[in-house]
């Protein structure tokens, strides 16, 4: 590869946070050149810290990581979107065209950064994208920059991607990105990287195969040990038979016995005595080298299980008003429409009015501070030992390792999340508030998330763009614009208790 073409390469790199035993990183050893790369992993296997290292933010504790050359220009999308920044400024204020036509691509309208605050989650994270776009960098590195973003935007946001031409790095959980965008896949997993060739779909099938191989072929291995394993306890069993029956032989002879013949016999015997020793003693090195072999081979479990809580429905049948909707105990909504639309607006009105008590409610945002994420464990650390551990059990059925996550002092973002909905669904709570949940989670922890939100059986408000997701955990659909699609409201049955009335849960 010429010299001006810029890459990224780790050789036995390695990071570990002050004080922790164990890196989180270990033995990294890959290079990327030009494209883009998907970077997965499970939550807290370490793709954001990744990213801080090929980014020159953090050095590593051990070996290195480098851009090629070394003054490659290099930009970092992180996933929280606070203020707009310099680039984005200098973007929206531009008279040039390329700058005309990234805003154009991604739907931006320099008029409403006026706003900023205002601004729904989704169309800031367009924003942040089109601006380090704007830099022209030789190195780019986004960190879930799908999230908050409705299907039309994801469409925008890989559009204007698929043309940039440096070196790429994208953390996501969206496989449809993945799979539009890159063409090879860095896998995170137990403290190493695999760099796989193919997008998502063609790299977790090709590591599927490789997964399924070595299970078949631990599982010969546990066979032939076995096996091994039931021959030396043959041998033992007939080396055992043939000590007892020399021993049997010498009692019966008369000591002033000296034929020849049974002389012969004695030394036939001690003769097959010693075969089988040696025929025990090889068993046993076999026997220990089938165990080694066995050993040797290991197969990673993946974290996950079906979530299982007990379950007491809410006393009064009405959970929350806001926005002009009331929210019922068994009501399942999904909120509807595009960025920027007001569903979180909707959701945070809905929890505002609750009508049960502050414990019994769970309103998860779309982003936490990393002091809520701390706060989130620290949480679950505090409980007596009898709800802990079943706090735990239900965080590693979401896919978190419970000791992980306990002596860490800082979570990923979807640690924090999995930490609070675990808690929460200890706790019991009569209904969940999620916005957008599936932000900051991998693919398999997604699915774990669905499976334990459709045996949810309180009431439930989901805002998600994730269609599939919608479909599994919600019955019913409100928009924006507050209209529900049931035939409750055309039939004139959704009428809601007197607005006046504001007891506690018990009513």
């Amino acid at each position: 590869m010429p010299a001006s073409t810029p890459s990224l390469r780790a050789s036995g790199a390695a990071f570990a946070f002050p004080g922790d035993a164990e890196p989180l990183l270990r033995d990294l050893d890959f290079h990327l050149g030009p494209g883009w790369t998907g970077l997965v992993g499970p939550n807290g296997a370490g793709k954001t810290t990744l990213l801080r290292l090929l980014s020159g933010a953090w050095a590593p504790t051990a070996g290195h990581v480098e851009r090629v050359p070394p003054g490659a220009t290099a930009q970092v999308c992180v996933q929280e979107v606070g203020e707009p920044g310099a680039a984005v400024l200098a973007l929206a204020s531009s008279a040039d065209r390329a700058a005309f036509r990234l805003m154009a691509r991604l739907r931006l309208d320099p008029v409403r950064l006026e706003s900023w605050p205002a601004l729904s989650p989704g169309e800031r994270r367009r924003w942040q994208v089109a601006g380090a776009l704007s830099l022209e960098p030789e190195v780019l590195l986004l960190d879930e920059p799908t999230n908050h973003l409705d299907a039309e935007a994801r469409g925008w946001l890989v559009e204007a991607l698929q043309r940039f031409r440096g070196v790429g790095v994208i953390v996501s959980h969206d496989r449809e990105c993945l799979d539009a965008l890159t063409e090879r896949t860095l896998r995170l997993r137990g403290g190493t990287a695999e760099l796989w060739p193919g997008n998502y779909s063609a790299a977790s099938g090709e590591w599927a195969l490789k997964a399924a191989s070595i299970a078949q072929e631990r599982e010969q291995r546990r066979r032939r040990r076995d096996a091994v394993a039931v021959d030396l306890s043959d041998r033992r069993r007939a080396l055992a038979g043939a000590t007892s029956q020399r021993s049997a032989g010498a009692r019966m002879r008369s000591p002033h016995d000296s034929d020849a013949r049974s002389l012969m016999a004695d030394f036939k015997v001690r003769q097959a005595e010693k075969n089988l020793g040696r025929r025990v003693a090889a068993g046993a090195s076999a026997l220990a080298r089938a165990e080694e072999s066995f050993a040797r081979l290991r197969v990673e479990k993946e974290l996950g299980a079906p979530v299982t809580v007990g379950w007491a429905h809410a006393p009064s049948e009405w959970i929350a008003e806001g926005g002009g909707r009331f929210l019922r105990r068994d009501d399942r909504i999904h909120l509807d429409g595009p960025n920027g639309a007001g569903k979180t607006t909707l959701l945070r009105a809905l929890a505002a009015g609750a009508r049960v008590p502050p414990e019994r409610l769970l309103l998860l945002p779309q982003d936490l501070t990393p002091e809520e994420e701390a706060a989130a464990v620290e949480a679950i650390r505090a409980l007596p030992r009898e709800p802990r551990g079943r706090v735990l059990s239900c965080a590693a059925a979401l896919g978190v390792d419970p000791e992980k996550l306990l002596r860490t002092r800082r979570p990923s973002p979807g640690e924090a999340r999995k930490a609070l909905l675990a808690n929460a669904l200890d706790r019991q709570v009569w209904a969940l508030m999620l916005d957008e949940p599936t932000n900051h989670l991998d693919l398999p922890s997604i699915e774990r998330l669905q499976a334990a939100l459709e045996a949810y059986p309180g009431a439930l408000v989901l805002v998600t763009h994730d269609a599939a997701l919608a479909r599994a955990c919600t019955k019913d659909r409100w928009t924006p614009r507050l209209v529900r699609d049931d035939a409750e409201q055309e039939a004139g049955a959704d009428h809601p208790p007197d607005r006046r009335h504001r007891g506690g849960a018990g009513d």
